[in-house]
């Protein structure tokens, strides 16, 4: 029994810090995965914009975004088998070149139609980023340095939310639409340089498994449904209409199904399920879940508060919640340093905290609310989410072998898809609900729903309306604050010290 901790203590000077070659590493990875996370907020500003160069109506021009997002939902089954199949390297550059060819193609587009079905080839290439970029990155840093490592890939997570806009807002006004996608052409050819220079093969983990069709079929289907669904519930305020309950409801039963099949069809399956037997992996993967519907419902609530009720403008509104990416930035490091001595379960309650603390300004918002202490408020709440988010990924991954992490990473990331549409959902039917309610008990007519009632708002009513907008968005920023709770619940079954990781 003393063996193993000697040999432990032995070995912790050399894995104290990352090594350069897991740094660099890290960096070629994050190369690729902050053009699709900045790409995906870029386009969100300009829906307005594109709308009216290329003459579609706003319900048409949403797709740019759904169409994206089912073809992400589409993709991410696969990538798990691709890699083992195919090895990481050569699915990680064929992603970014095939984004970064849509992303020209985007820019080339002559019609609405034509520039849907070229986010569509997006999508295809940006699914596969996030699950093989946090692939690449957990077998490079090894069990005992993984909360270190996630912490890397966290960069562009919490940052494209808060400097897309930015970007995006300034490339509409003062250039054209076309360079929203053109942006991300240099940024795709460097990626793709330094991953074919600096990135290893990965073929020690190839295998010949053949392609569960049946599995892809089910589960891609099931989650394309789960999203579109959701989309629709944001789009209408609402999941009482047929439509969205019809396209939940198949959803779900086609995830089932693939559920019942992967147990039959156990490591053979494009997902292996029974990955959820392993409590750490199972526990995590419930936090990521509450962590992605708390964060993207929040990031979607701030922005539109500041460009609703305070009438800023798309750049003015991503800098003023720049702060939480600051506050994530001082946070991830350090919590990753300590998820990789203490585990994850004695950061994450911490980090928990300091979220609620930082949401809980927003609660409490008015239509004249002082900047300053919105802006502390949400620099404490990025410390939080900082401090929640990457040390909840990177437990999910520290007690699996280096041949269960891919098709381990495709799982998170397809629980965190669904729980940020869930999240953003939910929150705007919160609000559109309460903005209805206000206005109804003011006698203000309101029309539409969802994101469209919001962009409908009556200006010259503006100083009428804006307290009462403002109260709908502290409800619902009290419903985001209740869900972060819930994050308490799978974080208490979390590691609190380091584990040695599965036998590969």
């Amino acid at each position: 029994m003393d063996r193993p901790d000697s040999t432990q203590r032995a070995a912790a000077p050399d894995t104290d810090k990352l090594d350069r070659s897991v740094i660099v590493t890290g960096l070629v990875v994050i190369s690729g995965l902050i053009m699709v996370i900045l790409d995906t907020t870029i386009v969100n500003v300009a829906l307005d914009t594109l709308s009216g160069e290329l003459n579609a109506p706003l319900s048409t021009t949403q797709w740019v975004v759904t169409g994206y997002l089912l073809a992400v939902g589409m993709v991410i089954p696969l990538s798990g088998w691709a890699m083992d199949r195919f090895g990481t390297k050569t699915v990680w550059v064929t992603s970014l070149v095939l984004f970064t060819a849509g992303s020209v193609l985007c820019a080339l587009s002559w019609s609405m139609g034509s520039l849907i079905a070229f986010r569509i080839v997006q999508g295809l290439g940006g699914g596969m980023l996030l699950p093989g970029g946090q692939t690449i990155i957990a077998r490079a840093a090894g069990p005992d340095r993984i909360g270190r490592a996630m912490a890397l890939l966290g960069v562009p997570m919490l940052l494209g939310p808060v400097f897309g806009p930015v970007i995006g807002g300034a490339l509409v006004e003062y250039v054209s639409w076309h360079w929203i996608f053109l942006v991300n052409v240099p940024i795709g050819i460097l990626a793709v340089t330094l991953a074919v220079w600096k990135l290893s093969d990965g073929r020690e983990h190839l295998t010949d498994g053949r392609l569960d069709v049946l599995g892809l079929v089910l589960l891609s289907g099931g989650l394309v449904c789960l999203l579109y669904g959701l989309s629709e519930a944001s789009s209408r305020g609402s999941v009482a209409d047929g439509g969205v309950l019809s396209w939940l409801f198949a959803g779900a039963v086609a995830v089932a199904l693939f559920v019942g099949h992967s147990l039959r069809k156990g490591a053979a399956a494009i997902i292996d399920v029974r990955l959820f037997a392993n409590r750490v992996f199972a526990s995590g993967a419930a936090a990521v879940f509450l962590v992605a519907i708390a964060l993207f419902g929040g990031l979607l609530l701030m922005p539109l508060y500041y460009q609703t009720v305070r009438l800023e403008g798309p750049m003015a509104a991503g800098l003023l919640i720049a702060p939480q990416g600051l506050g994530a930035m001082v946070a991830m490091p350090i919590a990753g340093r300590l998820t990789d001595r203490i585990g994850a379960g004695s950061i994450v309650p911490f980090g928990i905290l300091l979220t609620l603390i930082g949401t809980l300004p927003f609660t409490q918002v008015g239509a004249d609310t002082s900047y300053a202490w919105l802006s502390i408020g949400l620099f404490i709440r990025g410390m939080g989410i900082g401090a929640t988010m990457m040390p909840t990924i990177a437990a999910s991954y520290s007690r699996l072998s280096h041949a269960a992490m891919s098709r381990a990473t495709p799982t998170i990331s397809a629980i965190q898809q669904v729980g940020g549409s869930l999240g953003s959902a939910l929150l705007v039917m919160v609000l559109s609900r309460q903005i209805t309610s206000q206005f109804e008990s003011q006698g203000i007519a309101t029309s539409g729903g969802g994101a469209d009632q919001l962009r409908d708002l009556p200006p010259e009513l503006h100083d009428r309306i804006a307290p009462l907008v403002a109260s709908a968005y502290g409800d619902a920023f009290w419903v985001a604050f209740a869900l972060t709770v819930l994050i308490f619940i799978p974080a208490l079954l979390l590691p609190r010290r380091r584990q040695p990781a599965a036998d590969s």
